[in-house]
């Protein structure tokens, strides 16, 4: 063999041997992370909730929610019985219904615990009328770190949230809101509170309200879904799976 013939077989020798250690370095790779998991950024779920109805502004809030194809979680009341066949639709379009208590009243509801637990009854009995079935998902009217609850029973905050997870319920408090529990802001201030709170959360329990005074609600309300769409979140119910964002208890 000559020298010019010799160095072409080197060349292609050398060229082949890069060649398997190159494979061999590939499959390996693949043999160690084939069942590794792929990692995937946390999906965004948004909860959005109403309290205080159903109301006059009920029926607004539900076509807006059927138009944008999401659902919510109705907290209700039974302060305005004229539209209580309401949380009849509310369930048949696909929300989740749970108790906000009866008569919304705070001196009634948190003079003690017998008071409460009775008003909650009468409240579900309202939710069994219209939907067949009980609810065991509750929202404490203004929430569990409320302080006003004191004015009528010193501590009945921390005694209620302790009875109502024995007795079955499970209770919801909120990491952001729109800011509707005062009726006299406009819609444009509704719409920015609400996407403000939303703010580098991946999962958001929205506080809102369809009581008789929030009209402004009803306004703000496809501004909000179309951002928070926008935004990437999945608009879910509350059920058996959801966080339950509680509040610290101040009472």
């Amino acid at each position: 063999m000559n020298k010019k013939t010799f160095q072409k077989v080197l060349i292609a020798c050398v060229g082949f041997l890069i060649f398997v250690t190159f494979m061999a370095v590939i499959f390996h790779h693949f043999a160690d992370t084939k069942d590794e998991p792929v990692s995937a950024k946390p999906n965004k779920v948004v909860y959005l909730t109403f309290d205080d109805g159903p109301s006059k502004n009920t029926k607004a809030v539900l076509r807006i929610l059927k138009h944008y194809d999401v659902h919510a979680t109705f907290f209700v009341t039974g302060q305005f019985p004229e539209y209580e066949s309401l949380i009849k639709d509310e369930f048949k379009q696909g929300n989740a219904i749970g108790v906000h208590t009866y008569c919304h009243d705070y001196a009634t509801i948190y003079a003690s615990s017998e008071a409460y637990f009775k008003d909650i009854d009468k409240a579900n009995e309202m939710i069994k009328r219209q939907t067949g079935m009980t609810s065991p998902l509750l929202r404490f009217p203004g929430g569990t770190s409320n302080t006003v609850s004191r004015k009528y029973c010193d501590g009945i905050m921390s005694t209620l949230s302790k009875e109502a997870i024995e007795k079955g319920y499970q209770y919801y408090d909120w990491n952001a809101e729109n800011g509707d529990g005062n009726s006299s802001l406009d819609k444009d201030t509704l719409i920015h509170t609400a996407l403000k709170e939303v703010e580098g959360k991946d999962s958001v329990m929205m506080l809102m309200h369809d009581g008789g005074g929030n009209e402004a609600t009803v306004k703000a309300l496809p501004a909000i879904i179309k951002n928070l769409k926008k935004q990437g979140y999945e608009f879910k119910v509350i059920d058996a799976t959801t966080p339950v964002f509680h509040h610290h208890i101040a009472n």
